[in-house]
């Protein structure tokens, strides 16, 4: 199911290429955690920055090593129609759950281009497409009433919110209902959200700690709410320090201070400033993640 914390995952490079058996370990590392999903090729996973053949690579890797343990969310999404069909078909003849779609960057679609978009990728797959829509990186927003005509398409099943906007998100879920499934895009965020109809999360920080976001949703669900607040709580230092500066370079840090990665992202993304670097290392220790 469409429902829980799911890790957006980093994509490992060694040397300027994808460190596979370091990729593997992570989704060990996540599995192993109590994660409920998996995203390959998100924006943690630097998709703008990899090749189509990485990018192919990447998600059949990811497929290969879950095995279908826990549902894989594909990322596919392009400013270009056609490359997105190209992408979402290689998803599902590849063996992903589902296709994670951002809207199109850069040309400005208008709300009916972006409605004509995914239709013409949904018409020509037969994948479970999940939307996402995040203004900060794309500069356009997709509206609840756009994603209201968007969940009539029966293969788009739901939302990917990263508006951070809980007024906008609650809106999505008022007018689709139980049409599709709306999952928080920040960190955040998660709390509120299912506390208004969401069913979860594609996180940053779970790539770090996936046994608390984990915990957390689940929580929730069992109506534990005092242990989902004390989650959120705790992971909060690492909400705010994910976001240092432009992710997945800070979680990237992080995951090399904990020894799983090398760190390596790729430009235009740099290393962090020296002094980020120190403040960020100070919250993974004592959240407890280095010694």
């Amino acid at each position: 199911m469409l429902k829980g914390a799911i890790t957006a995952i980093v994509t490992p490079f060694k040397n300027g290429q994808l460190d596979e058996e370091a990729y593997r370990e992570l989704i060990e590392f996540q599995i192993k955690g109590g994660i409920h999903g998996i995203v390959p090729c998100g924006t943690t996973g630097e998709s703008a920055t990899l090749s189509h053949a990485e990018h192919k690579r990447v998600v059949e890797t990811c497929i290969d090593q879950v095995k279908k343990r826990v549902p894989i969310i594909a990322g596919t999404g392009s400013n270009n129609t056609a490359e997105s069909v190209d992408l979402t078909k290689h998803a599902q003849n590849a063996g992903a759950d589902y296709a994670l779609m951002i809207t199109p960057y850069y040309n400005k679609p208008t709300q009916e281009g972006l409605f004509q978009h995914y239709k013409t990728v949904a018409s020509q797959t037969k994948i479970p497409i999940v939307v996402y829509n995040v203004p900060s990186r794309t500069s356009l927003n997709l509206l609840p009433e756009t994603m209201a005509r968007l969940a009539g398409i029966p293969n788009i099943v739901g939302i990917k919110e990263a508006t951070g906007d809980l007024k906008q998100c609650a809106k999505v879920v008022q007018l689709c209902g139980d049409q599709i499934t709306v999952l928080s895009g920040d960190d955040f965020t998660v709390l509120p959200l299912l506390a208004v109809g969401g069913q979860g999360v594609i996180s940053v920080v779970s790539n770090l700690a996936p046994s608390d976001m984990a915990g957390m949703c689940t929580a929730f669900f069992e109506g534990n709410l005092a242990r989902a607040r004390e989650l959120h709580y705790k992971m909060w230092p690492l909400m705010e320090a994910m976001f240092i500066e432009t992710n997945p370079t800070p979680a990237k840090t992080a995951l090399k201070m904990m020894g799983k990665i090398t760190g390596e992202v790729r430009q235009p993304l740099c290393p962090l400033a020296p002094q980020n670097e120190e403040k960020l290392r100070q919250v993974v220790q004592k959240y407890g993640l280095i010694k």
